[in-house]
């Protein structure tokens, strides 16, 4: 079973699932490396489905055999 993830990511769950640090993800916002950001106030969220199509998009394509 795939768990579901929530429509807005915390910079902690997008840390999380980039398997980075909070740092690294706050560096990747200020290179404008990372899409979906969304600033509530002083909130940073990501949507998930924007990370997700980003990620998947950076997938090195699988070798011919």
């Amino acid at each position: 079973m795939t768990p579901t993830l929530p429509v807005l990511l915390t910079v902690d769950e997008a840390a999380d699932l980039l398997r980075t640090t909070r740092h690294g993800i706050y560096a990747m916002i200020e290179r404008h490396q990372l899409p979906g950001v969304t600033r509530i106030r002083r909130r940073v969220l990501f949507r998930a489905h924007d990370l997700l199509h980003w990620l998947d998009q950076k997938r090195a394509p699988l070798p011919k055999e």
